[in-house]
């Protein structure tokens, strides 16, 4: 009797197996002249549910037939085929991964990480004390089109200013 009120359902096996093994357990205890009757033990299976069972437990408490032992075992195993169902579909929706194509040139990133390579922000959204680099000299606060550097090796390349805005 001890074994029958404690059991169970952990998942591990099918829910088939679940009824049928309280089934025998009920049978050997009508052996002994312990006698419980099927409503009963349907009682005692749903309460052996685990809680993704909780909307089949309502299903049948809402229903005014009650269901035989194999009737149960019918709808509790469609149930277990729905839910193996749900969770694949779960499974399969969280596992697709968008990705997003990254280019050099910065096309391709949306909009929010522009933002932010341009003026990084801190916590509160307010502008932090960035300061840009330079392409060329790579110096913190310079711009290429002011560094002298840039200006230098444009000259000593033979380009004129108006070779370079072209």
């Amino acid at each position: 009797m001890n074994k029958l009120s404690s059991m169970k359902y952990s998942g591990n096996g099918s829910i088939r197996e679940h009824i049928m093994e309280m089934r025998d357990i009920a049978a050997q205890l009508t052996a002994l002249e312990v006698t419980i009757s099927d409503s009963f033990l349907v009682h005692f299976i749903l309460n052996s549910l685990p809680s993704e069972y909780v909307q089949f437990q309502i299903s049948y408490n809402t229903h005014r037939d009650k269901w035989s032992i194999n009737e149960l075992l019918t709808m509790c195993v469609q149930e277990e085929g729905r839910l193996i169902q749900e969770k694949q579909n779960a499974v399969n929706f969280i596992s697709q991964k968008r990705q997003i194509k990254r280019v050099k040139n910065g096309k391709g990133k949306n909009d929010s990480e522009r933002k932010n390579k341009e003026a990084p922000s801190d916590s509160q959204g307010q502008s932090s004390n960035w300061t840009p680099k330079c392409f060329f000299c790579k110096k913190n606060g310079d711009i290429k089109k002011d560094c002298q550097k840039y200006q230098k090796w444009l000259q000593n390349m033979g380009i004129s200013e108006s070779e370079k805005t072209q």
